[in-house]
């Protein structure tokens, strides 16, 4: 990924997300929890296993212990050599992700060139947008918005700007949405 700078940095990121069905991540179930990574020169890559829970944390804690003190004995540094070790962590507020967004809005005409003009303003895309509700079933309509690929601070501004509109009643949820 580029940096702020323009140089090489890395992205990394926890958070919950929408995946596809068909991503590798889809797959990980009960106890077992998954890190997943794109590189530049390896592509995707899963680790899987075990890991919620009192026996696999317990585990997984003193295995973690266990390979510090060997490489202190060793003399190593260990987990920390890489070819990324040097290089920035990209902030996060410049991460690029697709994003759902779903708001109640009032249910009147004008509505939606309100959301996609602020939208617009902060330069995020939107992919698509589904309207569910309407005539005769209340005052609000339940609007979601599927973005194309923006920053976070970009889609930040964005939802601190639809807050504020007086026809948007709430910002019911934000969520990141991670492959294609």
């Amino acid at each position: 990924m580029t940096g702020a700078d323009g140089g090489q940095a890395v992205s990394v990121r926890v958070h919950p997300a929408m995946i596809p069905r068909s991503h590798p991540l889809a797959s990980v179930r009960e106890a077992f929890n998954a890190v997943f990574i794109e590189a530049a020169a390896a592509g995707p890559l899963m680790f899987y296993g075990r890991g919620a829970g009192g026996d696999p944390s317990a585990s997984a804690v003193l295995g973690d212990i266990v390979a510090v003190a060997r490489h202190k004995v060793a003399g190593g540094r260990g987990p920390g050599e890489s070819a990324y070790a040097d290089l920035p962590v990209v902030d996060m507020g410049q991460a690029l992700t697709r994003y759902h967004i779903s708001l109640d809005v009032a249910d009147r005409p004008g509505v939606l060139a309100q959301v996609a003009t602020a939208f617009a303003e902060h330069g995020v895309s939107i992919e698509t947008v589904r309207q569910q509700g309407g005539p005769g079933e209340g005052d609000l309509a339940k609007l979601i918005v599927v973005t194309h690929r923006a920053t976070d601070a970009a889609l930040a501004a964005t939802v601190d700007a639809l807050r504020g509109l007086d026809a948007v009643d709430d910002v019911a949820s934000v969520m990141r949405v991670e492959g294609s």
